[in-house]
C-alpha cells in the first residue's frame, strides 16, 4: 500500500510535501525506528481514545507513553484506550497497528504533544508497516491546525 489513500488525500489537500521513506516490515515504534534510521522521538505517534462521546487521537512521540490523566483534564472527558476493533474500523484503509497521526484526515478530534514542536522534521506512520511519512516541522503544524496542544506524554 505504500500510504493510506485517507492520509495522501489529506496531505496534497493541505498542499504538503512529503516523502515516503520505505524500512523493513516492523511491528513497534522502536522497531521502526530502527529499521527506518530515524531517532524514535521523532516519530510522531498515533493512539485513539475514546468516551461515550466519540474518539480523540493523542499525538505523541513514539518513544513515549500517554498521560492519560492529562488529556482527560485538557478534554474535560472521561477517555480511555479505544479497543482494537474500534481502532481498524476508524482508520479501515490502514494496516491493523499503523495509525496514522493525521487525526484531521479521518475526522477525528485531535491533542498533540507539545515535544514534538520543535522538530525540524517528523515522521509518522503512512498506514501500513513499511513506511513512515517524513514531513517538515512547519507542515506538522499544518496538518496539527485546531489541535489542542500540551503535555500530553512521559517517557518511558
Amino acid at each position: 500500500m505504500a500510504i493510506a489513500d485517507t492520509v495522501r488525500n489529506f496531505l496534497e489537500s493541505l498542499n504538503v510535501d512529503y516523502e515516503l521513506i520505505t524500512h523493513p516490515r516492523s511491528f513497534s515504534s522502536r522497531e521502526t525506528a530502527a529499521a527506518a534510521g530515524v531517532r524514535e522521538d521523532h516519530i510522531a505517534k498515533g493512539v485513539l481514545l475514546e468516551d461515550a462521546g466519540g474518539y480523540v487521537l493523542a499525538v505523541i512521540p513514539s518513544d513515549s507513553w500517554v498521560r492519560l490523566n492529562a488529556i482527560q483534564s485538557e478534554t474535560n472527558r472521561e477517555l480511555g484506550l479505544a479497543p482494537e476493533q474500534d481502532v481498524a474500523r476508524q482508520f479501515a484503509d490502514c494496516d491493523p497497528g499503523a495509525v496514522p497521526c493525521t487525526g484531521g484526515a479521518y475526522g477525528v478530534e485531535m491533542v498533540v504533544d507539545e515535544a514534538l514542536g520543535s522538530l525540524a522534521c517528523v515522521y509518522f506512520e503512512s498506514g501500513d508497516h513499511e513506511h513512515l511519512v517524513r514531513i517538515s516541522g512547519d507542515d506538522f503544524h499544518k496538518l496539527m491546525s485546531g489541535a489542542r496542544h500540551g503535555h500530553f506524554s512521559h517517557g518511558e
